[in-house]
């Protein structure tokens, strides 16, 4: 189980060489990622005053959000990722970065986020990092605060009795979390649940992740609750990457590119 002290051991120790965009591969890089798989769920929300990112790592959506707000406050559980963003976006004024405990955000002033966003970070969590965050958020947010949040969905294929995995967990997700207990615990922090896409992510094909969208009732983007099941995510990403090659600027060695 990837709890909160593995957490920060592995990526304490990961080799951020590459600043997390080797995961983004699949998809033909990072901006095409962003462009293919996240700008269409987040375009809603964006731009916002001030965006809280949860778990940026070294910054590979950091660069994207940083031009859709006023103020962005990242925190991260590891003191190297909060130090290299110090670092990357070090000439950002608008732009701090904090490390926390995986689970809390003191740092965070209550009721001025306008939209939260974690991406490929908390799905490493358990359940209990997940509750603590999402009770975290009811103080956090803006009354017309929204929030995205990417976490596992692994729970649901368990063993009731051995509570163990029928497939290897690969991508190192909380085996503890589903969809239906993101919604239990917004409901229990006073927040709504208004959106749930359950998908296949990367080597699974079975919908192990979640992507949930969180709002405060009464606020713009409180409705009844919508739930999607995704099973061609993968299937997305495989027609995107090609695409992505083809058009890629090293796929042009005599073009001169200008200079800035």
């Amino acid at each position: 189980m990837p709890g909160i002290e593995q957490n920060a051991r592995l990526f304490s120790r990961y080799d951020w060489s590459h600043r997390g965009k080797e995961w983004s591969r699949p998809w033909g890089g990072v901006t095409r990622q962003w462009s293919e798989m996240l700008l269409p769920r987040l375009g809603e929300f964006l731009p916002a005053g001030t965006i809280l990112e949860i778990a940026p790592g070294y910054g590979r959506w950091t660069d994207f959000v940083l031009e859709q707000c006023d103020r962005l406050i990242g925190v991260d559980l590891a003191e190297n990722c909060v130090e290299a963003c110090r670092t990357r976006f070090a000439s950002v004024e608008h732009a701090s970065f904090h490390q926390n405990d995986g689970r809390s955000l003191e740092m965070v002033p209550d009721g001025e986020i306008d939209f939260a966003v974690s991406i490929d970070s908390l799905v490493h969590c358990e359940s209990d990092a997940i509750e603590s965050y999402v009770h975290e958020l009811a103080a956090k947010l803006a009354p017309e605060g929204v929030g995205f949040i990417h976490h596992s969905n692994l729970a649901p294929y368990r063993d009731p009795e051995t509570g163990k995995l029928p497939f290897a967990n690969a991508g190192w997700r909380g085996v503890s979390m589903s969809a239906a207990l993101f919604d239990r615990f917004c409901a229990d922090a006073g927040l709504l649940c208004v959106g749930q896409e359950t998908l296949n992510w990367c080597v699974y094909k079975v919908l192990t992740d979640c992507f949930s969208v969180v709002t405060r009732p009464g606020s713009s983007f409180a409705r009844d609750p919508r739930v999607m099941e995704n099973p061609e995510f993968t299937a997305q990403q495989g027609s995107v990457a090609p695409v992505a090659d083809l058009y890629a600027p090293e796929s042009f060695p005599g073009r001169r590119r200008a200079s800035s």
